[in-house]
Formats: structure tokens, C-alpha cells, sequence
């Protein structure tokens, strides 16, 4: 009888450090995701910016051709009508 007991006693205490034991992994692996999931918003916000960024250049490229394009003709028309 003493024997069963503590057979079912062992089994039962081998059942719970198993059970232990997954949750533990469980737990590792759902703050794993979360890590993951950060790292790629982290990602994907950085693409962001560098778009943003990218398309900042770009348009201060062109705002600084069109204001040099715009001196030029200024330049131009004042230089004529100072010539007259």
C-alpha cells in the first residue's frame, strides 16, 4: 500500500514539474514574440523615417534648383531694365 502511495506520490510530483517545466518554455517563448514583434515595429519605423528623409532631400533638391532658377531670371530682368 505504502509503495502505491508513493509511486502515485512520485508520478504525481513528476507530472507537476513536467507541467512546470512547459509553462516555463511557454513563458520564454511569449516574451521571445514580444521581443520579435518590437524589433520589427522598431523595423518598420525606421523604413519609415528613412523614406521620409529621402523625400525631404528630394524636395529641398528641387526647392533649391527652382530658387536658383528664380535668381537667375531675376538677375536677368533687373540687368535688363538697369541696361535701358
Amino acid at each position: 500500500m505504502i509503495d502505491e502511495i508513493s509511486e502515485a506520490a512520485l508520478e504525481a510530483i513528476e507530472q507537476a514539474a513536467g507541467e512546470a517545466a512547459k509553462a516555463a518554455v511557454l513563458s520564454v517563448l511569449e516574451r521571445e514574440a514580444e521581443a520579435l514583434r518590437e524589433a520589427e515595429q522598431w523595423r518598420i519605423q525606421a523604413d519609415i523615417n528613412e523614406l521620409a528623409v529621402k523625400e525631404a532631400k528630394k524636395a529641398g533638391i528641387k526647392n533649391t534648383i527652382i530658387g536658383v532658377l528664380l535668381g537667375i531670371v531675376g538677375g536677368f530682368f533687373v540687368g535688363f531694365a538697369i541696361s535701358k
